[in-house]
């Protein structure tokens, strides 16, 4: 499996990002193993979650991703061959949220504890804190990087003109900069990145790992209807895609999916693998089944005719 750079870091990584939000939610433990392992097997490196996931479900408190994948890299002794990402930032509880330097410091320890592990390859602002200086942010991570808890640091969920503002506090002061930025983005969901993230990426090489990659799964064709919103706990957003823009685009993805004896999810993703500028989409696996649709994305090549053809059918988001 060929990798890819992340930024100008020394960070290889797979082109696809297996994403954890689904571990301890909407997938048990014995079953996340699975995954995990095939994802592995199937000779890609990269895994992110959050210290957050999956704090939503009733009865969990947060952590549960971080948990379950540490589990199974004890088990498997693999830490050494894994790419991890996680992040910080997102409310934990009453008083736990934000990247102020002490909430860092010690969210960090917690995900550490709960990883099994003593560094985190990609360690991820997970939204945006407007109440703390960016430069005591980047002075927190430049001592964790110190201290050898995290490698690389990445953004997650900024506007540009934060990012941007945070490329100039690191040049300026010498501090570690964002190597890398998660935001939503996928053949549906295009110009938030486009207009304005997706040149000060490139513009500045920095590593683009989107997550909905699929949309919440309705990329994947299997929301074709009003009548189909109940096949998954997501189901209830697809009332959001499924318009007449929606259906042209799966139109279209139905038809390059015929040339390739492929099917949906796997173009949509193949689509997003070959932009310019993309380091490795991230996307979720419930099932073993699933995942091979995402392996399956890595070896897809459309070319330059498949490729205009989605970006015509998904004109105007």
């Amino acid at each position: 499996m060929d990798k890819r750079r992340l930024g100008r870091s020394s960070l290889m990584v797979s082109p696809l990002c297996l994403g954890g939000n689904v571990f301890g939610w909407t997938v048990d433990e014995a079953t996340s193993f699975k995954i995990l392992d095939a994802f592995v097997d199937a000779g890609l490196n990269f895994i992110d979650t959050a210290d957050v996931y999956s704090i939503w479900v009733p009865g969990n408190k947060g952590g549960e991703s971080e948990t379950i994948i540490g589990k199974w890299m004890k088990a498997r002794g693999n830490r050494d061959k894994i790419i991890l990402a996680t992040k910080v930032g997102s409310e934990m509880g009453p008083g736990k949220k934000g990247l102020s330097k002490a909430y860092i410091r010690s969210a960090v320890e917690a995900s550490l504890q709960r990883l099994h592990t003593d560094y985190i390859d990609l360690y991820q602002s997970h939204r945006d804190d407007l109440e703390t200086p960016q430069q005591e942010t980047l002075g927190a991570y430049e001592e964790l990087i110190r201290d050898g808890k995290v490698r690389v640091i990445g953004a997650s969920n900024f506007s540009a003109a934060r990012l941007k503002e945070s490329l100039e506090i690191s040049a300026e002061l010498g501090l570690p900069r964002y190597e890398s930025l998660q935001n939503k983005y996928n053949l549906y969901d295009r110009s938030e990145y486009e207009a304005e993230l997706e040149p000060l990426c490139r513009e500045n090489e920095i590593g683009a790992i989107p997550f909905y990659g699929l949309a919440s799964g309705f990329l994947t064709g299997k929301y074709r209807s009003e009548a189909d919103f109940g096949k998954s706990p997501r189901g209830g957003r697809m009332v959001a895609y499924l318009n007449d823009r929606g259906r042209r685009i799966l139109a279209a993805l139905d038809e390059v999916a015929g040339r390739h004896n492929s099917n949906p999810a796997q173009v949509a993703l193949a689509w997003l693998i070959a932009r310019p500028g993309m380091t490795a989409p991230i996307a979720s696996a419930t099932s073993l089944e699933q995942l091979k649709d995402l392996i399956a994305s890595t070896t897809l090549r459309l070319d330059a005719a498949e490729i205009n053809q989605l970006n015509e059918a998904s004109v105007g988001g």
